[in-house]
């Protein structure tokens, strides 16, 4: 029998995720209710950094699904949906000790093995593209074709284009069961039921609880800095930098170095407006709402050792978030076990920004019976599905 298109989902979380699968439905003319707990982008996508990036990932599934987000930003810049809020750039990873050139030189190895454009910069030419860079720099790769969007602002291009209304303030609170199990056939709410053809959960952390996962979900709190404008040094910047410490932070590599007190790595993008944003932690403890002293000084003084003329800008905000993470480093993105019509989508910590469009597109593909454009094996769901501590909705 072929696969009949649903005419309506409903939609769980109006993030970055949430927004892009309401917006490639309802392209196809699905109808589509998108709830949110909040308001959209309020958790992770408006905390993010914004990197669409492939620099820190290894080889394996998730530097395929970044280059897959990459390549699909550049087609909406070019098709005009993002044309004037997606910055392509490049982004340089330096290293200023003995151990950060080890292991960026194996990194840039792995990136340029798979298939990505890196070149390494000897010092002069270092220094003639990035006068502005400390002189400890020991070691440069530049990492081309990268990318920079703010998180809301693609939210809302998605949700503007599709003509989808959020229900704002309106959580989904559980999954409408047909009598056999088998299936979805809709949502439970504050204010009433709410009936669909299929059900996407893209809720963060929110996701847990409603699919009955909380062990298989890690919220983890980033923290990140806002500088005044200079454009000046804003403008003598040809990309953002990243310091080799945030490839240990992230566990990009492994090394012993990899544990560092609360995460701490570091990116200095350097925004359109002529701004700076500056981060940031990777924390599993710690009041996921606000920032802390320890960690604002200790991100200051190391973009202040890389870029010391940032000493002279002033520090505007800092904000914190909190990320989704899972137990295994790799996110939730697929159909549930055991239900024909459920999908989730949850999980990126950091990299959400960047696999929001194309996982958003991906899971309308599966929503609508297609094979998705990036592999989404790794990202399976049923992974989970014979775990003791993992009880699927």
């Amino acid at each position: 029998m072929p696969f009949a298109q649903p005419s309506s989902v409903v939609i769980a979380g109006s993030g970055i995720v949430g927004a892009a699968a309401a917006y490639f439905l309802a392209r196809r003319g699905v109808r589509v209710d998108l709830f949110d707990a909040d308001v959209p982008a309020s958790q992770a996508t408006g905390a993010a950094d914004g990197a669409v990036s492939v620099a820190s990932k290894r080889p394996g599934p998730m530097m395929e699904a970044a280059l897959c987000g990459i390549a699909l930003y550049r087609q909406l810049a070019r098709d005009g949906l993002f044309a004037d809020c997606f910055k392509s750039r490049s982004t340089f990873i330096v290293a200023t000790s003995k151990a950060e050139c080890d292991v960026l030189e194996a990194h840039s190895k792995a990136l340029a093995g798979a298939g990505v454009r890196t070149a390494t910069l000897a010092p002069q030419a270092a220094r003639n593209r990035f006068p502005v860079l400390s002189p400890d720099a020991l070691m440069i790769v530049e990492v081309h074709d990268e990318g920079h969007a703010i998180g809301y602002q693609i939210v809302h291009r998605f949700l503007t284009a599709a003509g989808v209304v959020v229900h704002r303030g309106h959580a989904v609170e559980s999954l409408l069961l047909a009598s056999d199990g088998s299936r979805v056939e809709g949502v439970a709410t504050a204010k009433g039921d709410v009936r669909a053809d299929a059900v996407v959960v893209a809720a963060g952390t929110g996701s847990a609880r409603l699919l009955g996962i909380e062990h298989a979900l890690i919220p983890r709190k980033g923290q990140l800095l806002i500088t005044e404008r200079a454009r000046a040094l804003n403008a003598a910047m040809p990309g953002a930098i990243m310091s080799g410490r945030y490839l240990l932070s992230k566990g990009s590599q492994n090394a012993p170095q990899a544990k560092l007190p609360k995460g701490l790595g570091l990116v200095i993008d350097p925004l359109q407006t002529g701004q700076f944003l500056i981060g940031g932690t990777r924390e599993d403890h710690g009041d996921r709402r606000n920032n802390d002293i320890d960690a604002v000084s200790r991100i200051l003084r190391d973009a202040v050792a890389l870029v010391p003329g940032l000493a002279d800008v002033r520090l505007l905000r800092s904000f914190a978030g909190v990320r989704t993470a899972v137990i295994d480093g790799l996110p939730l993105v697929g159909r549930l076990p055991h239900l024909i019509n459920a999908y989730v989508a949850t999980g990126f910590e950091g990299d959400g920004i960047c696999l929001g469009p194309i996982t958003g597109k991906a899971i309308s593909q599966m929503v609508c019976g297609e094979t998705p454009d990036m592999s989404l094996a790794a990202f399976d769901p049923a992974r989970f599905g014979k775990s003791e501590t993992v009880a699927w909705a």
